[in-house]
C-alpha cells in the first residue's frame, strides 16, 4: 500500500480466509466508476470446515461491466487432479452475490481465476522434467500438465483461457534459493500457480442470431444484447514468473492484461465539492449533487482524505451524510463538518462520498487545500510543554 499510494492506486476491497488473501487496488481516476463491490469465500478443506483450501472472490461493476476475481487454493498432491476440478466446480456453484445482473460467478462478463491451483506434471519422470527446464523446452511438458489435460474433457474448464506457459515451473523450490526441491521428498517441479480468464461467450453470428434467440431465456437474451451494445475485449500482455522472490517454496506469477471496452456510463453517481475555505478555525460545508439515482442510506458518509491516501479506510475524518445534513433540495445537498474534526496541519486533500449499499466510493471532488491553523498548533504545543513541566516537577517531588 505504501508503494502503490504514491502511484495513485488505492485499496478498494480485500478478503482473507486463513492464508488465502485477495486484494483489489484501482487507480484513483477509476474509483468512482467501480460499483457494487462484494466479497465472499468458500471453504473446501477438511470436508468444507477448514479454510486452508478453497476460494475467495471479489466482484464489482467496472464502468457497467461485471467483473469477478477468484483466488483459489485447491487440493494438493499428484493423484488429486479430479478432486481439484470438483473443488473448483463446487466453489463456482456455491458462491453467490446480492446482484441481479450477476448473482453467480459465471454470470459475470469477465472472470479472472488464479492462485495455487496445485495441478502437476504427470507421467514424465523427474530427470526428463529437469532437462526440459534447464534447456527451456517448456512446451515438451505442456501435454502432461494436469490442468491442460483436464481442460480437454471438463466443460467448465474449457470456458477459461490461459496464456502459454513460457516460464519455468513455479513449484517446488528450496526457500531462499532458485533450486528445486533438494529435500528427501524431491518433489517434481510443476506449474501449480496459474492465472486464467473467462470472457462471457460472444454474440451469435448474424445468420444464427434469430434462429438461436428463440431458445434463450430472458436473462440470457438481455446479456446477449448488452454484450453486443457494449463490447469488451481482453488481451494478455504479460504472463511470467518472478524468480527474484525466494521467501516461499513457490515463485509468484504475474499476469498483465489490457481491457478494451465501451463504457456504460461516463459520469459518477455524485458530484461534490468543498464549500469555501477550509481550516480548523471555522466549521466547514460539503456540497454534493446526485447525478444519477443510487441507493442512498443513513450509513452513507463523506470522508476527508489526504492526497496520496492508500485505501477507503484511510480517511482523516468523516461525516455522516444524513445526520449532518443541513440543507437540501432535489439538486444540491449541504452537509456540515465541525471545525473540531478538521486537522490543524493543513495540506492538499480530497473529499469522497462512500455509498454503504454499493460498498464503494461513488464521488470524488477535485484537490483542495486545508489552511494551516497556527493558533491551535501553538496552543497544542503550549499544552504539551505544560504537561512535560508538570511531569518533571512531580518527578522531582517524589
Amino acid at each position: 500500500m505504501s508503494l502503490l499510494a504514491p502511484q495513485k492506486y488505492i485499496k478498494v476491497s480485500s478478503i482473507r480466509m486463513q492464508g488465502l488473501l485477495l486484494l483489489f487496488f484501482s487507480k484513483l481516476e477509476h474509483v468512482p466508476f467501480i460499483r457494487d463491490v462484494q466479497a465472499t469465500y468458500t471453504r473446501t478443506g477438511l470436508f468444507g470446515y477448514w479454510g486452508n483450501k478453497g476460494g475467495v472472490s471479489i466482484r464489482l461493476s467496472f464502468y457497467g461491466h461485471t467483473l469477478c476475481f477468484l483466488n483459489c487454493h485447491l487440493a494438493a498432491h499428484m493423484k488429486y487432479a479430479s478432486e481439484r476440478v470438483d473443488e473448483f466446480e463446487y466453489i463456482m456453484d456455491t458462491q453467490s452475490f446480492d446482484c441481479k445482473r450477476a448473482p453467480t460467478i459465471v454470470d459475470h462478463r469477465l472472470v479472472f481465476w488464479f492462485g495455487d491451483l496445485n495441478f502437476r506434471i504427470q507421467d514424465h519422470g523427474m530427470h526428463f522434467v529437469r532437462i526440459c527446464i534447464d534447456k527451456q523446452n517448456y512446451s515438451l511438458l505442456w501435454s502432461k500438465d494436469q490442468l491442460i489435460m483436464m481442460k480437454q474433457k471438463e466443460q467448465v474448464l474449457q470456458e477459461f483461457e490461459e496464456g502459454p506457459l513460457d516460464f519455468q515451473p513455479t513449484y517446488k523450490f528450496d526457500r531462499n534459493s532458485e533450486s528445486y526441491d533438494t529435500s528427501a521428498k524431491k518433489r517434481k517441479p510443476a506449474w501449480t500457480d496459474r492465472i486464467l480468464w473467462r470472457l462471457r461467450p460472444k454474440a451469435l453470428p448474424p445468420d444464427e442470431e434469430n434462429e438461436n434467440k428463440v431458445g434463450l431465456d430472458a436473462k440470457k437474451l438481455k446479456q446477449l444484447e448488452e454484450d453486443m451494445e457494449y463490447p469488451l475485449k481482453i488481451r494478455q500482455d504479460v504472463y511470467t514468473s518472478i524468480m527474484e522472490y525466494s521467501i516461499s517454496d513457490h515463485k509468484p506469477v504475474i499476469g498483465i492484461f489490457t481491457l478494451e471496452l465501451r463504457k456504460m456510463y461516463e459520469t459518477p453517481l455524485v458530484r461534490l465539492r468543498a464549500e469555501g475555505d477550509w481550516s480548523a478555525d471555522i466549521d466547514a460545508m460539503v456540497v454534493y449533487s446526485p447525478l444519477q439515482p443510487f441507493p442512498s442510506s443513513t450509513w452513507d458518509w463523506i470522508g476527508l482524505y489526504k492526497v496520496g491516501f492508500s485505501s477507503v479506510s484511510d480517511y482523516i475524518t468523516y461525516t455522516w451524510v444524513k445526520d449532518d445534513e443541513v440543507a437540501f433540495n432535489e439538486e444540491v445537498i449541504q452537509v456540515y463538518v465541525s471545525k473540531e474534526e478538521i486537522p490543524v496541519q493543513g495540506g492538499d486533500c480530497v473529499l469522497c462520498y462512500y455509498c454503504n449499499a454499493l460498498k464503494c466510493i461513488i464521488g470524488i471532488n477535485i484537490v483542495f487545500s486545508l489552511e494551516l491553523h497556527l493558533k491551535r498548533i501553538f496552543c497544542s504545543i503550549v499544552l504539551m510543554w505544560m504537561k512535560v513541566s508538570i511531569s518533571v516537577i512531580c518527578s522531582s517531588v517524589f
